[in-house]
């Protein structure tokens, strides 16, 4: 299984559902959806996205280097 952080590409807002489909093996445009339908349904579904936003480890992309 691949490690769960944010990619740098790819990503719409936070990069948290691009992470999770990259984990699970599917297309963040279908952890998107699924993501939002579940928002239908009562419970702490968007402070869990925020919460993932800021614990979750950002990919450092190669183009960018620390002078």
């Amino acid at each position: 299984m691949a490690a769960l952080v944010r990619p740098s590409e790819g990503r719409m807002i936070g990069g948290v559902c691009a992470a999770l489909a990259h984990r699970f093996g599917t297309s963040a445009g279908t952890m998107r959806v699924i993501f939002l339908a579940s928002c239908l349904l009562p419970g702490p579904q968007f402070l869990l996205y925020l919460a993932l936003w800021v614990l979750l480890p950002s990919r450092k992309s190669p183009a960018t280097t620390a002078w």
